[in-house]
């Protein structure tokens, strides 16, 4: 199952598909790789679509930290277990999907995983330039931060496995300073209790938070695949990443509310306290990892559709235009769209990929070569669980909610305040495709 070869570098993450990944990252390398990835200056500014759920009246200050914690703790299991079958196969994200659906149906997730990708290492990028710009007052001119990011981000991409060990040695250390100074600094002045508030958007809420955690499931296996057991994988990522998610919602909760409520005066709260500036500095600095890790994982997820082509020349294809789409962009008006987007695609994937990997034909019979035939019928429970997740939640895109609300009154559906989309895609997937696994091997 796991992809043959040997690596003619030990130290550093293969250059062609089908060579042997190296296993040098332990616990704490993992460990301190996914606490860098929780930590966003996203995550500050997106506590507001927790805080203040679309569609919603604000959620009580308890439901916005519960709603955090439930959708942060289960969207970081799905992207462990995601990510334990990269260290059980040694493949990349995308490549493991082979097994689940065959080579060429496998470019369909690809191609998906690709856009949102980009479209995070858009967003990184515009977040980084937007941290400047309050640091400096706007005296940066926006192209030329964008563009040092976007080459910064390219460079890392190349040397990925280096850089989580620098990330381990020297960065999370940095980091968790700056994030316990915050705290302090924060928790010292009164934090405002939000008005008129309501537990109708609890749901919504965990769904956005799940969503930022499960954008990594279709990432994971791209370092899990290094790791030298699915226990260091598997705990490093549930460890380090819902205790950095968390931290960074709660922090951003705390922000807005004293900053009356506005999430675009968000950074103004950090830079306001005491020496603000030097910490703040840092988690801009920080957002490159972000960034990073999205150029790197479209990278391998283009091996998939193109094997025999070095990744570094993927990266650098990827990180010029990554960059080149950031240029314009200056505001975060389409995130919630682009959150729950990602959560209909890749919640009800895990939950497919997980099932068939652990209980069905995943663990002695997967075929990731690339000739791997084909497996239609596993496309269907993805699909049932996408429907399941835009009737409960198909977002506010113009025609495309309108076309899904008008399946909800055909079909009698009505979404409550207890209907979570990601739940319910998530159980739906993982329902039908456990049918699929147990007729399979009833037919065996």
């Amino acid at each position: 199952m796991t992809i043959a070869g040997i690596s003619p570098d030990a130290r550093e993450a293969p250059l062609l598909l089908d060579t042997e990944p190296p296993r040098t990252l332990g616990f704490t390398d993992q460990a301190a790789f996914w606490g860098n990835i929780g930590v966003s200056l996203i995550g500050f500014s997106g506590a507001a679509y927790v805080l203040y759920p679309t569609g919603h009246p604000p959620l009580p200050l308890l439901g916005a930290l519960l709603a955090t914690l439930l959708g942060t703790l289960v969207g970081t299991a799905m992207v462990a277990g995601t990510g334990a079958v990269g260290t059980r196969t040694g493949a990349p994200a995308m490549v493991v999907l082979r097994g689940l659906f065959g080579t060429r149906l496998s470019f369909v997730p690809t191609v998906a995983n690709v856009v949102q990708c980009v479209g995070w290492g858009v967003y990184e990028l515009t977040v980084i330039a937007l941290g400047v710009a309050a640091m400096t007052q706007d005296r940066v001119p926006h192209a030329l931060v964008i563009v040092a990011a976007g080459v910064l981000s390219t460079v890392m991409a190349i040397w990925p496995l280096r850089v989580v060990h620098l990330l381990r040695k020297y960065v999370t250390v940095a980091v968790g300073i700056a994030m316990v100074y915050f705290t302090v600094a924060l928790l010292r002045s009164e934090v405002p209790a939000p008005t008129e508030t309501s537990w109708s958007g609890f749901f919504p809420a965990v769904d956005t938070t799940l969503a930022v955690s499960v954008s990594f499931v279709p990432l994971a296996a791209d370092y899990a695949r290094h790791s030298r057991t699915v226990r260091d994988s598997a705990g490093a990522t549930i460890l380090g990443y819902s205790a950095a998610q968390i931290w960074c919602y709660v922090l951003g909760t705390i922000a807005i509310l004293q900053a009356g409520g506005d999430a675009t005066k968000v950074f103004d709260t950090f830079l306001g306290v005491t020496a603000g500036w030097a910490f703040f500095a840092v988690l801009v600095l920080r957002e490159a990892d972000q960034s990073f890790a999205n150029v790197y994982s479209t990278a391998m997820s283009l091996q998939n559709l193109l094997p025999r082509v070095d990744r570094r020349v993927l990266a650098a294809a990827v990180g010029a235009v990554v960059t080149l789409l950031a240029l314009p962009v200056r505001d975060f008006s389409s995130y919630a769209n682009f959150l729950y987007l990602i959560g209909s695609v890749f919640v009800p994937l895990s939950a497919v990929l997980m099932v068939d990997f652990f209980l069905g034909r995943g663990r002695h019979s997967w075929n990731l070569a690339q000739n791997a035939p084909a497996r239609p019928l596993m496309l269907l429970p993805w699909a049932i669980g996408f429907v399941t997740y835009q009737l409960f939640n198909p977002g506010s895109i113009g025609w495309w909610a309108d076309f899904w609300r008008t399946v909800q009154d055909t079909t009698g559906i009505r979404p409550g305040w207890w209907s979570s989309a990601s739940l319910f895609s998530f159980l739906a997937a993982a329902v039908v495709t456990a049918v699929v696994v147990l007729v399979q091997r009833r037919r065996a």
